[in-house]
């Protein structure tokens, strides 16, 4: 299908001009542009019944930040809990970038959202990101019932380089023997160790993700061409995915990412996992945090929300 037309408007505008890419500004100036860049894409939707400011604390001492959204339906007792790890290619984004899309989610499923703000390279290469993602998960399942939170109805979810932070954890849980999260929802995630595909090359400039800020996102991140082997950065490269937990996966089909994500969907079919994927007509990467451009933007966080409602009623049944 053809490039949404509000897309193709919105594209054209980013791509006029002299204003330089992401990668040539440096790394301070591309994070304080990309939150900026928030609040015209992305206008707050609706509030949920509370926000709380949390400080996490990770294996190596060093502190990171978290939000606790809570939305409550009438009659409940504790809140199923999304853990949710945002995107930017481990270099850009935070708390601020995804402020609506986690308020949305808490929203509309109703339930809680515990967004992490895991520390960003390249001040923290690879595997940081990943050790950061692990410790909020043992804190939520430890601290989280202080919290009203149902530590037995936990989804864990990101988008990008956010959505591998989520599936490695599967992979991680799994390998550890414990229970899985009861859903993983994965927003166009990073699958693959090298950019190459076929969507890849199609897509490598003027559909928002441009090829060179990938590959300098990758170059922050990653300490050397061995760590794109690891399956904590390319799931992909895992040797099996049996056992981890169900997965709603969204895509856009104009996103360097579509291919590595069908391929990660195909997998996990093949080993057994059951799958929900949607992919997304007209749409390019990032386009959940567009809510001011398309209307697709509402129309992922309702599915989310729907996938999230049925996994958590699921759990609870069984």
């Amino acid at each position: 299908m053809a490039l949404h037309p509000d897309l193709e408007a919105f594209l054209e505008l980013v791509n006029s001009g002299d204003r330089p890419a992401m990668n040539q500004v440096g790394v301070a100036q591309a994070r304080a542009d990309y939150n900026a860049s928030t609040l015209a894409l992305d206008a707050p939707g609706a509030a949920p019944d509370s926000v709380q400011n949390l400080t996490l604390p990770c294996r190596d001492g060093a502190l990171i930040k978290a939000r606790l959204y809570k939305t409550k339906p009438v009659g409940a007792a504790a809140l199923p809990v999304l853990l949710y790890f945002h995107g930017g290619g481990y270099t850009v984004g935070g708390l601020e970038s995804h402020d609506s899309l986690c308020a949305a989610i808490a929203v509309n499923t109703p339930c809680a959202v515990l967004a992490v703000d895991y520390r960003l390279a390249p001040e923290h290469r690879f595997p940081v990101a990943f050790h950061d993602a692990e410790d909020a998960l043992r804190w939520l399942q430890s601290q989280g019932p202080s919290h009203g939170l149902d530590t037995r109805r936990i989804a864990v979810g990101g988008d990008s380089a956010g959505g591998t932070l989520a599936t490695a954890l599967t992979i991680a849980t799994r390998e550890t023997g414990a229970e899985q999260p009861c859903l993983q929802v994965l927003l166009y995630p990073c699958t693959l160790g090298h950019q190459d595909s076929a969507s890849h090359q199609r897509f490598a400039t003027g559909h928002l993700l441009e090829a060179t800020t990938l590959r300098w996102m990758y170059a922050n991140y990653l300490r050397s061409n061995e760590d794109r082997t690891d399956w904590r950065f390319a799931p992909l490269q895992a040797t099996d995915l049996r056992g981890v937990a169900p997965a709603f996966i969204a895509l856009a089909d104009h996103d360097p990412l579509l291919d590595e994500g069908l391929a990660y969907a195909d997998r996990l079919r093949h080993e057994d996992v059951t799958v929900q994927l949607k992919v997304y007509e007209g749409m390019v990467h990032d386009f959940a945090r567009l809510g001011n451009i398309v209307d697709e933007a509402d129309q992922v966080r309702a599915d989310i929300a729907q996938a999230l409602a049925s996994a958590f009623h699921h759990h609870t049944a069984a």
